[in-house]
């Protein structure tokens, strides 16, 4: 059995907080609609602190999930925000997910930095088993973020999910496993400048 509790994750690049309504001004600067655009729901209708504090509020109130905001140790400035979902303590597993960066980081070292610390902590402080990432099958290159850090593909469930829109998605499943953390671990590390 698992139990997550709210931590601050520090790396080089990034340090996670637990989500709260002091980063919901910085988010707001970034949260460009278009985004979320891949969301399943929870996501903001404008870009306001006062809608972004809405969206941090309704993930605080959901039992098993945990939401970070990336902050640059550079600026101390939230830049995006990413998630444990859908925690399974008995099963031993979670799913890393939600996550969006402001444009400017897109392709930079905090996706792989907010990974590594992310599924860092999974396997080896809470010892899960499991983690997962899944994506909307029409979002080719959250899919081709997501092989690069060397999850597995396990399938497309059909008409998985309820867009904001009504649209039904299908939505592709990864996963890494403990047996393959160590492999990973090391390609993101490799990722990260000045890493040891």
């Amino acid at each position: 059995m698992i139990q997550v509790t709210a931590t601050v994750l520090e790396g080089l690049v990034v340090r996670l907080e637990p989500v709260g309504l002091q980063h919901a001004a910085d988010l707001a600067e970034v949260a460009e609609l278009d985004l979320f655009k891949w969301f399943l729901g929870n996501i903001p209708t404008e870009q306001s602190e006062s809608d972004l504090g809405r969206v941090i509020e309704q993930a605080c109130s959901v039992s098993n999930q945990l939401m970070f905001a990336v902050v640059l140790q550079s600026t101390g400035k939230a830049v995006g925000s990413t998630s444990y979902l859908d925690i399974r303590q008995e099963h031993a597993g979670l799913e890393i997910g939600a996550t969006w960066y402001s444009r400017a980081f897109q392709g930079t070292a905090v996706n792989p930095e907010c990974k590594l610390l992310l599924m860092t902590h999974a396997f080896e402080v809470l010892g899960c088993e499991r983690v997962q990432l899944k994506t909307d099958a029409r979002n080719l290159r959250s899919q081709a973020a997501i092989a690069k850090l060397g999850a597995v593909r396990e399938g497309c469930l059909r008409k998985h999910g309820r867009m904001p829109d009504g649209f039904l998605r299908d939505t592709v499943f990864y996963s890494v496993i403990a047996e393959e953390w160590p492999k990973v671990k090391a390609g993101l590390v490799s990722r990260i400048p000045h890493s040891e």
